[in-house]
């Protein structure tokens, strides 16, 4: 057991209220299963390791955030919620055209074109929000390395 090679894992939960993230910090063993790092030394006390679960995940503090992978992937949501409200404004589209050639199902088609560009002004809605989201990632790695903003008229 002494040749066990044991990784650490560092989850960092941030409280809604709060700022700063808490620590938990999971070790993995070459079993495969996560235990926690915490111990009071003897069996049945507080704080004994348990088996939490397989593969723990890395996540960075805030200090330590890679803002170009966040802007990049901010970038990719919003690229998919363009893509989203395309895909459901085409769906549209083409309900009201089925409403047109197909009379006897014309309300279907109707109510169904409606759901469509309900869903086609959401996925916009969430595509302007991940835009918003990338600009904030793109700002806050510039002001991290040291960018000043020029802000012109106010």
């Amino acid at each position: 057991m002494a040749e066990e090679k044991h990784h650490h894992h560092h989850l960092f939960h941030h409280n809604k209220d709060e700022d700063k993230p808490v620590e938990t910090v999971y070790t993995e063993t070459s079993t495969g299963y996560a235990e926690t790092g915490y111990s009071s030394g003897g069996p049945g006390g507080y704080g004994d390791s348990t088996t939490v679960g397989y593969g723990a995940t890395t996540i960075s503090t805030e200090s330590e955030v890679d803002y170009k992978k966040e802007e990049k992937h901010h970038k990719n949501l919003e690229h998919l919620g363009e893509m989203g409200a395309v895909a459901a404004g085409a769906y549209a589209l083409h309900e009201k055209h089925k409403a047109k050639k197909d009379p006897e199902h014309a309300h279907k088609h109707k109510i169904e074109e409606e759901v469509a560009a309900a869903v086609a002004v959401g996925a916009g809605g969430y595509a302007f929000h991940e835009h918003h989201e990338k600009k904030e990632a793109k700002e806050q790695d510039e002001e991290s390395h040291g960018k000043k903003h020029h802000h012109l008229f106010g």
